[in-house]
């Protein structure tokens, strides 16, 4: 009789938050596959389980190493699949050994645990209903390109994964698409020691006085766009009706400067800052002259 894989949720920080049936499947499963052997072994030992035999399964393992795993469920052991924190199978390779033990017959089961992306939307405040998750961004090209354009024309929020040293860039590429005053929530580090979680309009988060650097696991929420908001077209760059859209939408005469500056560099345009900020302090100008 084949054993019995079990998806196991581990704390995504606080130790704290590991259930009880987590524990108790943790002591009798006979081999747990970890995304890294060593974050599982020190888990277990704070929870008093010694002597598991742990195995390695994580991005660049083999086809061969997920078939073996298999192999030993359908000898009739039972395991359990963890991954570094929070759910197996999330944005993480578990998924291809649920796929391939389902489809040997294999009985699957799933202990829920931490979750750094329902923790994040509960945080947000952005999230009322439904939501897309999109794990990890492309990290270039056009794939990553067309992913960015439908998050800015999304009318659901979307939660993404993202890594500390790609946090700026990533939010620099959303200011270009979208609206300035859009909200995203970014979480950092929950439920660990340096839990922070910040909410504001990407024309903020993207100032010159915003944070150069990040740390630390970080999931973000960024929100629906709103009625009538229509994404800027990168390939069809107007130099004034991009100032004046986010000029109106409520950034400042120096954020929309710094954002400009910016996306004329990644256009190739050269342009320095004192003539970027000169052009819209002029529209800015001009926009006053016609409201009056």
């Amino acid at each position: 009789m084949a054993g019995r894989l079990s998806l196991v949720g581990t704390p995504i920080g606080n130790l704290g938050d590991i259930t009880l049936r987590a524990i108790e499947r943790l002591k009798v499963v006979s081999r747990i596959y970890a995304e890294d052997t060593r974050r599982t072994r020190a888990l277990l030992s704070s929870l008093g389980i010694e002597g598991k035999r742990l195995l390695s399964l994580h991005a660049h393992s083999s086809e061969r190493a997920v078939e073996t795993a298999v192999e030993i469920l359908e000898g009739g052991d039972d395991v359990a699949l963890v991954t570094d924190a929070g759910m197996p199978g999330v944005s993480d390779p578990g998924f291809e050994l649920v796929q391939k033990a389902r489809a040997q017959g294999i009985i699957i089961d799933v202990i829920p645990g931490p979750s750094a992306v329902t923790a994040s939307v509960a945080l947000s405040g952005l999230v009322q209903n439904a939501f897309v998750f999109l794990g990890f961004l492309p990290r270039k090209g056009a794939k990553r390109k067309e992913t960015l354009r439908r998050i800015a024309v999304s009318d659901l929020p979307t939660v993404l994964f993202e890594s500390p040293h790609r946090m700026k860039d990533t939010l620099s590429d959303l200011a270009l698409l979208c609206e300035p005053t859009r909200q995203v929530a970014i979480c950092r580090e929950l439920t660990k020691k340096y839990e922070e979680t910040i909410v504001g309009s990407i024309a903020d988060l993207t100032s010159d006085s915003a944070r150069e650097e990040w740390q630390g696991e970080i999931t973000f929420v960024v929100e629906a766009a709103r009625e009538g908001s229509v994404a800027a077209a990168a390939d069809e760059f107007d130099f004034d009706a991009r100032v004046k859209k986010l000029l109106q939408g409520g950034a400042s005469v120096k954020d929309t400067a710094s954002l400009l500056v910016k996306e004329l560099s990644r256009r190739g345009e050269k342009a320095t800052r004192k003539e970027v900020y000169g052009r819209v302090l002029s529209l800015h100008d001009q926009e006053k002259d016609s409201a009056r």
